[in-house]
């Protein structure tokens, strides 16, 4: 038997229409003793089951992985998880000779609150963001074996980099089996994958359509790629075409990762350097001479607080691009800070293109990948907003 959580009057609204979050201040009765991770189910001031979820001290008290009055066990993991996996199939992802590499559980997205999975050629990276996710770990090892069968050779859990250490201690470790090899394909383009120093969980899968259409736009062209991480865009735009590019990172780290990763992708014909440099500083002094720029910076704002220091940032960043940019350039550039919506975003980019006083027009809207799925129930889910821009 799972504790109950009482609601205040009305504050069911948020829950009947699924979106998966409970605040504190909706909460009109619970045991006193309940603990961070705890399962508890959720009822409305009519006794009305309304979900189950994990219960944590904070604002966000209780994140609902069911609004089935069900148990939470290995045959929920595998019905939750085969269905994540269906849709990857589906969207043509999960069988694909030119891409192996999707994020298969998208938190919210997928219904899975506090939940990531990706998956890199045989083997699924785990990060629980929750320790209520977290306990259950185990669970969804098992029910990923039993969904992905012989697709899946290990699965590698990666929590203690987004768990706190006052809540639980907890390593790295490998769940189950032995990775095959740590080098995906992403339409066609190599990379080498470190899912156990790296960021995120490895890779920014995220952004593998945006660097498609990046690599479009680069044919011939001379190419800035700041904030270059692991290269994904500097590969995209090289294995197209693109004449000349160059890497920008202030993590040696990153640049060493881009170097291995223009060395695995070696037909194309163009010239690339990789940079050590604060973006920022160097993209003051360059020659308005790159056709194309991508500006793909860290989150700006990781809070609702700091919201208007990040929207100065993305000011002054993206005006000194339109500074630098050549007559009749492309630039891609985007947030990734949820705190800041599409319509902010707009906004300033557009503050900064009428600051430095340059036509530009919009080519593009972009945004998050579909194995990134946008919870209709729960619009949180979309963080990754882009646009490409034509600059006179």
């Amino acid at each position: 038997m799972y504790p109950k959580v009482y609601l205040k009057k009305g504050k069911e609204i948020s829950l009947k229409r699924r979106h998966h979050w409970v605040f504190s201040g909706a909460i009109a009765k619970r045991d006193e003793d309940l603990q961070n991770g705890q399962l508890v189910k959720v009822y409305s001031s009519k006794d009305e089951f309304l979900g189950t979820g994990h219960f944590q001290n904070g604002s966000i008290m209780i994140r609902v992985i069911s609004f089935e009055d069900k148990d939470i066990n290995i045959d929920f993991w595998v019905e939750k998880l085969g269905k994540a996996f269906q849709m990857r199939q589906n969207i043509g992802l999960a069988d694909n000779s030119q891409t192996n590499v999707f994020r298969l559980v998208h938190g919210e997205g997928d219904m899975l609150p506090g939940l990531i999975i990706d998956f890199y050629n045989g083997t699924a990276v785990i990060q629980a963001h929750s320790i209520g996710m977290y306990h259950h770990i185990e669970d969804i090892s098992s029910a990923l074996q039993q969904v992905m069968r012989e697709k899946l050779k290990a699965v590698y859990d990666k929590s203690a980099e987004t768990l706190s250490k006052n809540v639980v201690q907890t390593e790295n470790r490998f769940l189950f089996g032995t990775p095959e090899t740590n080098l995906v394909l992403e339409h066609g383009d190599k990379y080498e994958i470190d899912w156990e120093k790296g960021q995120k969980t490895g890779f920014f899968i995220d952004q593998r359509e945006n660097r498609k259409l990046f690599g479009q736009y680069s044919k011939d062209k001379k190419v800035l790629n700041t904030f270059c991480y692991s290269g994904g865009f500097s590969i995209a735009a090289l294995n197209e075409g693109a004449k000349e590019v160059h890497s920008v990172d202030i993590s040696e780290k990153a640049i060493e990762l881009t170097d291995k990763n223009v060395a695995l992708n070696p037909n194309h014909k163009g010239k690339h350097e990789s940079i050590v440099a604060d973006v920022v500083k160097y993209i003051r002094d360059i020659d308005a001479d790159y056709d194309v720029i991508v500006l793909d910076p860290p989150a700006f704002a990781k809070n609702i607080k700091s919201r208007h220091n990040a929207v100065q940032g993305y000011k002054r960043l993206n005006a000194e691009a339109f500074k630098h940019i050549k007559p009749g350039g492309i630039l891609f550039t985007f947030s990734c800070s949820q705190v800041v919506d599409k319509q902010l975003f707009a906004n300033t980019v557009t503050a900064a293109a009428i600051e430095v006083g340059r036509n530009v027009k919009i080519l593009h809207y972009l945004s998050q990948p579909a194995d990134h799925p946008i919870n209709i129930y729960h619009t949180e889910t979309e963080y990754l907003k882009g646009l490409v821009l034509y600059v006179e």
